[in-house]
């Protein structure tokens, strides 16, 4: 379980920030875009929890905490002091997912088109997220 006394670190701001193993990377570096992209389609699955109920909030909630287990992944490197032991994704965290898609997927027709945001509010912020849910081809993988 994680602690946090305090939210602020008092480190000031050189163009650089801290990583979990107190790494000091570039603002603008790809793993900080990478950790705030995980942050922003977190904080439209939870916008999106506001007008779910029942099975779709429970499985909207168990992606949120493993985008928050991604985060501790992605802020401790596995080559740093602190990342042998360090939370990671798991595979079979990935194959859950994999397999609700599927799921989820299976009931649907196929599309014929592009899907316009809407609908209802759940589906509008979840529609928000997907972009931060999409790496560029190639920018990073497991």
């Amino acid at each position: 379980m994680v602690t946090l006394d305090r939210i602020y670190t008092r480190g000031g701001d050189g163009g650089e920030t801290s990583l979990g193993d107190g790494e000091r990377v570039a603002k603008d570096s790809p793993r900080i875009a990478a950790i705030g992209a995980v942050d922003e389609a977190n904080a439209a699955i939870g916008l999106a929890r506001l007008h779910a109920a029942g099975e779709a909030d429970v499985f909207l909630a168990r992606i949120q905490n493993d985008l928050f287990d991604l985060g501790a992944d992605l802020c401790t490197p596995e080559g740093g002091r602190k990342g042998k032991n360090a939370l990671r994704v798991t595979d079979s965290q990935v194959e859950r997912l994999e397999r609700e898609i599927d799921r989820m997927n299976a009931a649907l027709r196929p599309l014929k088109s592009f899907i316009l945001p809407g609908g209802t509010a759940a589906a509008a912020y979840l529609h928000s997220a997907a972009p931060w849910c999409a790496a560029p081809s190639g920018s990073w993988s497991r």
